[in-house]
Parts: structure tokens; C-alpha cells; sequence
């Protein structure tokens, strides 16, 4: 499956909130707030986070970044792809219904 058709899904165990347009990440690790990974996203990031709702595919949320910022479909799937491995790396994210991480 090439990862444009990939769906995402956000983990449940993380605490989010939106101050300033910024969204804050606080993982919950053992029912407690893990205060040394707490991760902040800007505005873009923001967005791709809040697209990523397992009903839009990895296509469908680049298409709404390069719509909605100045840039090319190519930078906009080059950075969205690495935003998302790095949620993936950081336990954030994960491929929805099971979908093989083998593409």
C-alpha cells in the first residue's frame, strides 16, 4: 500500500490543548502526565493533527496543506510525511485498523 492511501489514527494516551493556535501534547504514561515529553505543534502541525482523524488519508491531508499554506504539493507531502513518522516515532500515532507499517 503506498502511504498517500494510509490512514492515521492518534493514540489515546496523551492529554492535548490548544493555546494560541499551538497545541500542547502531554503523553500519559502508567495514569500519569509524562511532563519530560511534552510536545508542542505550530499552526500547521496543528492542522495536520486535526485532520488526522482516521477518516482522511495521508493524500487527503496533504491536498489540505498545500490548499491552505503557500507551497508546493511536494513540499507539502515532503514535510507532512516526516511530521507524521516523527508522531509515529514518538508513540502518537498509529496506522488505523492494523494497516502494515511495510510500504
Amino acid at each position: 500500500m503506498d502511504i498517500s492511501e494510509k490512514y492515521f489514527t492518534k493514540e489515546r494516551n496523551f492529554v492535548t490543548r490548544c493555546i494560541g493556535g499551538e497545541t500542547i501534547i502531554v503523553p500519559v504514561r502508567t495514569n500519569v502526565a509524562d511532563l519530560d515529553s511534552i510536545y508542542t505543534l505550530n499552526e500547521v502541525g496543528t492542522l495536520i493533527w486535526e485532520l488526522m482523524d482516521g477518516q482522511k488519508n495521508v493524500k487527503q491531508i496533504v491536498e489540505s496543506i498545500w490548499n491552505t499554506y503557500e507551497v508546493t504539493p511536494e513540499e507539502a507531502e515532503k514535510d507532512t510525511l516526516v511530521f507524521l513518522n516523527s508522531l509515529r516515532e514518538a508513540g502518537l500515532i498509529a496506522n488505523q485498523k492494523g494497516l502494515s507499517d511495510e510500504d
